[in-house]
């Protein structure tokens, strides 16, 4: 960026009568100019680099722009621009695109990175990086990651690491671990005007910690922002309702939490989220709120709200570690501390924190600290409450035979525990590096004695409470 800061680049990759052309200009930059355009447009500004949907012009914004741009450029590029007016109702600029795993790569240009995707089709992007630690961030409506290899696209030593998968429904992200301070230089798609595969291109050159900083953040743009915060079942209108229980299944998308032989822990969450949520729907006075139920990245701040937007009585959150050796087996149950008190909880925080980082997930300003008066006095309450739905869930998964832990209570400082308005548990249900865990999630019965136990502790945690409740109100 540094000295090419100062420069738009604009790509066009339009479609005439068939035919798809490509041709590229220079504009002054304007700082927050947001282009939208019949064609693909490559904008660099502020930071980042976007490409834009097609179909969000009219026809009076497409001739002023088409008339900066001619002021600017060779009499050569006439032709496309006046054949741009003619897309209106062309192809849209938009679909599922299959990457190239074999011809695609992540690798070191000189002093700085080149990443180059080939893709079946053009589709919308936009990169940008973000700073603490430092990332490459690109976003995708969409691209099919199948096939595809951290070892198969990285080969870079100003690159330590990559991630990739799904975001949301119809969204895709790649993001790329920095080396170093590496700032965005050049950014494009390209078009093949006689098979229609694009190769998206962009180059990073190195920089400083201060420009790098200056320059990091998820553009301010809400067309790419994630999808609205919503419970899948509205909150209960009176205090006397259901009990509300919001089932986290852990990671997700593009965060696939702890691997082994195979084995993902965020599909084995969700297979078990979704048959917690199916018993628990089917116990009396009780409902179930998933925090997803497809494989899609949930930020931990948005796991939260769901929970709030539905009146959430009770938060359970699923996940499943796994440790370099087949030393641990058996379930866990965490609450919130203020500091992990062991090895293994400051494990946990660490590795169930670091989702939203290499997910993509801008943390600028996030703030940390839990200070206010009205969360603390909120605690006092919620903080005991699952402490003790903590210890009824370990004596029902041993009642039900499900396998525990030699130390199955445990607490440490995990974000996804933060919320001050309802009690949260997180249960790391199994090691993945256990053989027998392992077998026991993948077997039915083995997750049913899970569920049953969990299922037995929200019953009789529930009754305990409600005997609890006059004495809290006096």
């Amino acid at each position: 960026m540094g000295g090419r800061s100062g420069r738009v680049r604009l790509f066009i990759a339009a479609v005439l009568t068939g035919n798809r052309a490509a041709g590229q200009v220079r504009l002054p930059a304007k700082r927050g100019l947001v282009i939208r355009a019949h064609f693909a447009v490559h904008c660099h500004w502020a930071g980042f680099w976007r490409i834009m949907p097609v179909q969000e012009w009219n026809r009076p914004m497409l001739w002023r722009l088409t008339l900066k741009i001619l002021k600017r450029t060779a009499l050569g590029l006439i032709a496309l621009l006046l054949g741009c007016q003619a897309l209106v109702a062309q192809d849209q600029f938009s679909g599922l695109a299959r990457l190239d795993v074999a011809q695609s790569q992540v690798r070191d240009l000189g002093d700085g990175l080149a990443v180059t995707l080939y893709l079946s089709q053009p589709v919308p992007f936009r990169v940008f990086t973000l700073d603490t630690p430092r990332r490459l961030v690109l976003d995708f409506r969409e691209v099919d990651w199948r096939g595809a290899t951290r070892a198969g696209l990285l080969n870079a030593d100003h690159a330590t690491d990559l991630h990739f998968g799904v975001l949301r429904p119809g969204w895709s992200r790649l993001v790329i671990d920095l080396a170093g301070p590496y700032l965005i230089d050049t950014a494009g798609m390209t078009v093949d005007q006689t098979v229609g595969t694009a190769t998206v291109a962009v180059h990073l050159i190195a920089g400083t910690a201060a420009g790098f900083a200056a320059l990091a953040g998820a553009p301010p743009d809400p067309d790419w922002t994630l999808s609205p915060v919503t419970a899948t079942q509205p909150a209960p209108d009176a205090p006397d309702g259901p009990l509300t229980v919001v089932i986290d299944p852990g990671h997700g998308g593009i965060d696939p939490g702890a691997e082994r032989d195979g084995l993902v822990e965020k599909d084995l969450m969700l297979q078990l989220g979704l048959e917690l949520a199916d018993a628990v729907n089917r116990t009396d006075g009780v409902q179930a709120v998933l925090t997803r139920s497809t494989d899609v990245f949930v930020p931990l701040a948005d796991r939260m709200s769901i929970a709030r937007a539905a009146g959430a009585d009770l938060f359970i959150s699923l996940h499943a570690d796994a440790l370099d050796a087949d030393a641990a087996m058996g379930a866990s149950v965490y609450t919130l501390s203020d500091a992990a008190v062991d090895e293994a909880s400051q494990r946990m925080a660490e590795r169930h924190d670091r989702g939203d980082l290499l997910a993509g997930v801008d943390l600028t300003g996030a703030d940390d600290t839990v200070a206010t008066v009205l969360m603390d006095l909120a605690r006092l309450e919620t903080a005991p409450q699952a402490d003790r739905f903590a210890d009824t869930v370990v004596q029902a998964l041993e009642d039900a035979g499900a396998g525990v832990n030699r130390h199955p209570r445990r607490t440490a400082p995990l974000a996804v525990l933060n919320a001050a308005d309802f009690p949260s548990v997180l249960i790391e249900v199994g090691f993945l590096s256990s053989q027998r865990d392992r077998a026991a999630l993948q077997d039915a019965d083995g997750r049913g004695r899970i569920v049953a136990g969990i299922v037995t502790a929200i019953g009789q945690w529930a009754v305990a409470e409600a005997a609890r409740a006059p004495l809290v109100r006096q």
